[in-house]
C-alpha cells in the first residue's frame, strides 16, 4: 500500500528494505515540467497535419510515459505528428524548466553513492540533448529512450536495461515515475515503484497502479536512500 513520505518525519526510512544503490527517473513530470512545452508543441503539429479544431492535449498528457508513436496509435492519429512535434520541441526547448527542488535531490543522491539513470518515452537524444541544455547530463550515467528498446514502456525492458547498464539488480534500485505506465514498468521489472506528485499528474489513477511509495516533494526520496556502504 503506498505511504505518503510527506507525512512522516524527515529522517525516517525503512530500515527493512534493502539499501538502494541505484535510482531509475523518468523524465517529464518528474525532472523536468516541460508540459507548456508538450502543450504548444502539440497544437502546432496538429494544426500542422491534421488541421483545424483544438488538439486533444489532455488525452495526450494521459498516455504520458509511452513512446509517441505509440501515443498515436492509441489515439488513432497521424504518425506523421511525430516530426513537427519533435522540431516544435527542440525549437521550445529552452522553456523547460526543472523542478524545485530536483537539483539538490541528484547532487545529495551522488554524494551518497548512489547510481543513476533516466528512462524515458522521449526518444534518446531528444532526452540526452534536453538534459544536457538544462546542465543534468552530467548526474546520470545513462539516458535511455524508448526508441532504444525493443518494447518501451510500459513493458519492463527500458528500466531492466537500466538496470542492466548499471549492474545494479533490481532489488537495489527505484524507480521514480509520475504516469501509471511508469509503475508498470518498474512492477514489471521487479523494481520498487515510487509515484511522483510534485507535478500534478491525476492522483487516483497513479495510486490505482499500486505504487510501493508515493513522493509528495523531491526530497522525500532521500528517505529512501541512505548512503551507499562502501562508497
Amino acid at each position: 500500500m503506498a505511504v505518503p513520505l510527506g507525512e512522516r518525519p524527515a529522517a525516517a526510512a525503512d530500515t527493512s528494505a534493502p539499501v538502494r544503490h541505484a535510482v531509475v527517473f523518468d523524465l517529464d513530470g518528474v525532472i523536468v515540467d516541460s508540459f507548456a512545452v508538450m502543450r504548444e508543441a502539440f497544437a502546432i503539429a496538429y494544426a500542422e497535419v491534421v488541421g483545424d479544431g483544438p488538439a486533444p492535449f489532455e488525452e495526450y498528457r494521459r498516455h504520458l510515459g509511452r513512446y509517441f508513436p505509440d501515443i498515436m496509435r492509441i489515439m488513432n492519429l497521424p504518425p506523421a505528428l511525430e516530426e513537427p512535434f519533435v522540431r516544435e520541441s527542440y525549437r521550445l526547448a529552452d522553456r523547460v524548466t526543472v523542478f524545485d527542488g530536483v537539483v539538490g535531490l541528484l547532487l545529495t543522491l551522488r554524494v551518497r553513492g548512489l547510481r543513476l539513470a533516466v528512462a524515458t518515452g522521449k526518444s534518446g537524444p531528444r532526452a540526452r540533448s534536453l538534459l544536457d541544455r538544462l546542465g543534468l547530463l552530467p548526474f546520470f550515467e545513462h539516458v535511455i529512450g524508448s526508441d532504444e528498446v525493443a518494447r518501451p514502456k510500459p513493458a519492463p525492458d527500458i528500466v531492466r536495461h537500466a538496470l542492466s547498464l548499471l549492474d545494479v539488480p533490481a532489488e537495489r534500485a527505484i524507480m521514480v515515475g509520475d504516469a501509471p505506465t511508469d509503475m508498470t514498468s518498474a512492477q514489471g521489472a521487479d523494481v520498487a515503484a515510487a509515484a511522483a506528485l510534485w507535478a500534478g499528474p491525476d492522483e487516483a489513477e497513479l495510486l490505482a497502479t499500486g505504487p510501493d511509495v508515493v513522493l509528495r516533494r523531491p526530497a522525500d526520496l532521500l528517505a529512501l536512500c541512505p548512503p551507499v556502504p562502501g562508497r
